[in-house]
């Protein structure tokens, strides 16, 4: 009778209710749905799946901002946690109203829980803007300060632990180009008068979204350097012709990092007009005239001329995949400015 109530007193003792905790899902394809991650007295820690069921999920996909709890997962489903994370965890016995996963009854996981069993979530996501991240105070959308879109409403992400991987994973779920720099001191951009919701993002660089990255919560703590943090992405490449009959024929010109500049007609082919009309959207190329005295036929360009002895297999689906001496080095004049005639899609 003495070791049975030792044992029971020993049981009660590591039963917690956490006052105050955060939780996320991580490895899902968005927030909403992931290997379970909480945060209890400042440090965090994976969910051991004993006992969990989808009353434990309904209060994560609450806690998350997200909608209904859907399914109930194992730790095979999103993987193992990392040996850094310890399994906080244990009989998580939720009633599915509590507000926060800490507020639950649960067991100290101590040694009896292993990350292969590492608790999985999934809900039903939330209705997001899209893309759920923006850059402002800027002229352009590829640079400007860090906005995302967190529990129903914009918030800034606070600058500490900001590189250029969290930055290439914005820089591309905004379609723009390769992150030119952060900047975390001095910001030549205007600052975001939106709240500190998030901070300390860890991206691997792999991710689709900024919002699959882990953060932090951040809202009410210091952060002194969150207004001066900003990125400056390359604008993304994009094609033209202008100064023809419609938008299948003219002078071609091309976008590279914001700038519209023309294409020097030194080793042009009609192979490399195929891809310039396939990626207007334009029919088929037709074949390049001889060049006449009044040549170029739709006028010469001004300012930069970006791309000199350009050549395409074909295949290629944009034409910056094709092989081109470097950006805006050339040998050449505007009246040297190709022309290209597709017909009209």
């Amino acid at each position: 009778m003495d070791l049975l109530l030792c044992l029971l007193l020993c049981f009660a003792a590591n039963v917690g209710v956490s006052s105050s905790s955060e939780v996320r899902l991580v490895g899902g394809h968005h927030r909403c749905a992931g290997r379970v991650e909480v945060r209890l007295d400042g440090r965090w820690g994976t969910v051991c799946d004993d006992g969990w069921d989808l009353s434990d999920v309904a209060v994560v996909c609450r806690q998350l901002g997200c909608r209904q709890a859907m399914d109930a997962l194992s730790g095979k489903v999103f993987g193992p946690g990392p040996e850094s994370l310890p399994v906080l965890m244990l009989n998580v016995e939720c009633e599915g109203t509590e507000a926060a996963l800490g507020s639950c009854p649960y067991t100290d996981a101590g040694d009896f829980c292993q990350h292969d069993e590492d608790a999985g979530a999934r809900c039903q996501a939330a209705e997001l803007p899209e893309p759920p991240v923006r850059l402002v105070g800027n002229s352009t959308r590829c640079s400007g300060q860090v906005e995302i879109y967190h529990d129903g409403r914009w918030g800034a992400v606070c600058g500490l632990g900001w590189d250029l991987t969290d930055a290439k994973v914005l820089c591309r779920e905004l379609g723009c180009g390769s992150p030119r720099y952060v900047t975390h001191h001095c910001s030549k951009f205007g600052q975001s008068s939106a709240p500190i919701l998030l901070g300390q993002l860890e991206c691997t660089g792999q991710e689709a979204s900024l919002t699959h990255c882990r953060v932090q919560a951040w809202e009410g703590r210091h952060c002194p350097h969150h207004r001066d943090t900003g990125v400056m992405c390359q604008e993304p490449f994009a094609l033209r012709l202008v100064d023809g009959r419609s938008k299948c024929s003219g002078r071609l010109e091309v976008r590279y990092d914001g700038v519209w500049g023309t294409v020097c007609d030194d080793n042009w082919s009609v192979t490399t007009a195929q891809v310039v009309c396939r990626e207007l959207g334009c029919g088929p190329a037709e074949p390049l005239a001889p060049k006449p005295q009044d040549w170029p036929r739709f006028g010469q360009g001004t300012g930069k001329i970006w791309l000199d002895d350009i050549s395409c297999k074909g295949t290629e689906e944009t034409l910056q995949n094709c092989a081109h001496r470097f950006w805006s080095y050339n040998d050449c004049t505007h009246w040297e400015d190709v022309s290209v005639v597709c017909q009209d899609s």
